[in-house]
């Protein structure tokens, strides 16, 4: 491995990862469905606001102030429950980012019941980066195959196996 592996618990959220989640999400002022089957979201992928009510299509628009603060609301909680996860897991910073995305995007639950999960606790770093490419779904629809309009899904992904496996070569 190319970096030596820091203690989860002393990492947080980069700036480049903050701009890569606006980058990736986009921004959008008025409550939309980003991709059929989806949960309405607002600002940069925001789902759920601050207090921990759901984002409805009815809200109303937002900035891109509240936008930012909204994302990094949800960063901070995803960063702990991420944490909590994985607490003897040993990661490089870069890692972190990705697996962080990974929460941000398709939240805790889906990261406890998966093989990313499984794979860090057993010290399986390779194969959890393997693990990322399983996720290029989004409801029931295969993102890989660009007619089915959600490679975005997928490119991130595969972006993300990429990060990841450059850190454990």
């Amino acid at each position: 491995m190319k970096n030596k592996k820091l203690a989860v618990t002393v990492l947080f959220a980069s700036v480049a990862l903050i701009t890569g989640i606006k980058m990736d999400e986009g921004y959008t002022p008025r409550p939309i469905i980003p991709t059929k089957g989806d949960v309405p979201t607002v600002g940069h992928g925001t789902t759920v606001y601050p207090n921990g009510t759901s984002v409805k299509l009815t809200d109303k628009p937002i900035t891109r102030e509240k936008a930012d603060y909204y994302l990094r609301d949800h960063v901070s909680k995803v960063e702990k429950q991420l944490k909590q996860s994985i607490p003897s897991v040993r990661l490089s910073k870069a890692e972190y980012d990705v697996y962080l995305d990974f929460v941000y995007q398709y939240g805790i639950g889906t990261f406890q019941r998966s093989s990313i999960r499984s794979n860090l606790i057993k010290g399986n770093y390779i194969q959890a980066c393997k693990s990322l490419l399983k996720y290029r779904y989004t409801a029931g629809r295969d993102c890989s195959v660009r007619s089915n309009n959600c490679y975005g899904v997928y490119i991130r992904q595969n972006n993300r196996y990429q990060k990841c496996m450059s850190e454990n070569q």
